[in-house]
C-alpha cells in the first residue's frame, strides 16, 4: 500500500486540536490545584489531590505522545516528499500508533476525572430516588 504526501497532512488539524484540548485540560487542573488551601485539608481533599496528581501525569504523557505523533507525521511527510515511500509509510504508522496511545491515555484521564467527581459528590447527601421522581 502506498500513501501520498497528503495522507499524513490530514493528521495536522486533528493532532493540533487534540493538543489544544489537552492544554485546556492541563490549565484547568493547574487552576484547581492552585486553589487548594493546604491548611484546610480533609480526607476528601487528599483523595482529590491524589486524583489530580494522576490526571496531571496522564495529561503530560498525552501531550508528549501527541507531540511525538505530530513530529513523526512531519518526518513521514519529508520521507514521502523525498520518495522514500516505504520508510515514510512506516513512520506514518508510528505516528498513528502514538496518536492512538494519546487517545487511550485521554480515556484513562476521563475515567479518573469521573472518580474525582464521585469523591466530591460523596460530601453531598442527596436521596437519588426522591430527586429523580420530582422531575
Amino acid at each position: 500500500m502506498t500513501i501520498s504526501l497528503t495522507t499524513p497532512a490530514m493528521l495536522f488539524p486533528a493532532v493540533s486540536l487534540l493538543l489544544l484540548a489537552y492544554t485546556n485540560r492541563f490549565v484547568t487542573l493547574a487552576s484547581l490545584i492552585r486553589n487548594f488551601d493546604p491548611e484546610h485539608s480533609t480526607e476528601s481533599t487528599q483523595q482529590q489531590i491524589a486524583n489530580l496528581r494522576k490526571r496531571i501525569y496522564l495529561i503530560r504523557r498525552m501531550q508528549e505522545a501527541g507531540v511525538i505523533s505530530f513530529c513523526l507525521c512531519v518526518v513521514s511527510m519529508m520521507a514521502l516528499y523525498w520518495n522514500y515511500d516505504l520508510i515514510g509509510g512506516y513512520i506514518f504508522a508510528a505516528s498513528l500508533a502514538c496518536l492512538l496511545y494519546s487517545l487511550f491515555l485521554s480515556v484513562r484521564e476521563i475515567n479518573i476525572s469521573c472518580d474525582a467527581l464521585d469523591v466530591h459528590l460523596k460530601n453531598f447527601k442527596v436521596d437519588f430516588k426522591n430527586s429523580t421522581k420530582k422531575r
